[in-house]
């Protein structure tokens, strides 16, 4: 299957390509271990540094109904679910990743823990009030209706909710060179500057908790890790031209034409109050609606 406009990470040999890498890194999927897919599954900058980091931040706990927001083959969701023990739904327009993330979740034992929909970031198909945490990294960059985005992730949290980002914005430096890990041609990349974010993040009712740029720290690391010997697994396994992309977000962030935000907002202005919500029931489910293309 080739890259559509809508399906704009679809290949049609993502199970096929993890499976070969898996095989050739020595490991079996009836005795593999969420720990195994770490230096695979987490589609954004630094990776699981980057992942686990955020997840400290955000304070998740066993108590938290989580939403990874635009999941791909489902790192974040599986970091949660096994390493704070609550309960994950993980959305992604990729119906491709949702299908690997589904099948990786069943191999490593983490089926019961998490819930995967293909469904669309700005119609997102649960009641309002969902959630107590929306995790979303390295999505927002695909998105043009940014306002429909965020005010989708605040319907579906619940008061004193929480959204967790981990974001790609535009820099001063001028125009990205491509391509990069979320596009190929300019149509595809819809960066905003950090201020603009925090500009519509509060327009759709959040209030900062923590906002940190990490641009000069990412880039220094990513820099150190593409200068490495090539593991059998990583993003290249299932990301078409990654070494390139890669390489690019790195120059990108050198000259100041991207830059890197860590961030945590609540729905509420007063102080979070982290795990003091008692974990409920599922909601009843909305139909999926036709989706957009994120990353």
């Amino acid at each position: 299957m080739s890259t559509t406009i809508d399906q704009p990470y679809a290949t049609g040999l993502t199970r096929t390509n993890v499976e070969r890498a898996l095989a050739a890194a020595g490991l079996r999927t009836d005795t593999l271990q969420a720990t195994d897919l770490a230096t695979l599954e987490d589609f954004h900058s630094l990776g699981r540094l980057a992942t686990a980091a955020l997840i400290d931040l955000a304070q998740i706990s066993a108590n938290d109904r989580v939403l990874d927001a635009g999941s791909g083959i489902g790192g974040t969701a599986r970091l949660i679910a096994a390493g704070r023990r609550a309960h994950v739904t993980a959305v992604d327009l990729t119906a491709e990743y949702c299908e690997v993330a589904t099948w990786l979740n069943e191999t490593v034992g983490l089926g019961d823990a998490i819930d995967v929909r293909t469904a669309d970031v700005t119609e997102l198909p649960f009641e309002d009030a969902s959630f107590d945490v929306v995790v979303s990294q390295h999505v927002q960059m695909n998105v043009a209706d940014k306002h429909r985005l965020y005010a989708e992730a605040r319907r579906v949290l619940a008061p004193a909710g929480r959204l967790a980002l981990w974001d790609v914005t535009a820099g001063p430096g001028g125009p990205l060179h491509l391509p990069v890990p979320w596009a190929t041609v300019p149509e595809h990349n819809h960066l905003v500057t950090p201020g603009r974010l925090a500009e519509l993040l509060n327009q759709a009712g959040f209030t900062k908790v923590h906002w940190n740029d990490l641009t000069q720290p990412a880039e220094n690391g990513m820099r150190q890790f593409l200068a490495g010997e090539q593991q059998h697994l990583g993003l290249h396994v299932f990301v078409p031209e990654f070494p390139t992309k890669a390489t690019n977000l790195v120059r990108n962030l050198a000259e100041d034409r991207a830059r890197l935000i860590q961030a945590v907002l609540t729905t509420g202005a007063a102080p979070l109050h982290i795990g003091a919500r008692r974990r409920t029931t599922k909601a009843p489910q909305r139909a999926p609606r036709r989706g957009r293309r994120f990353w």
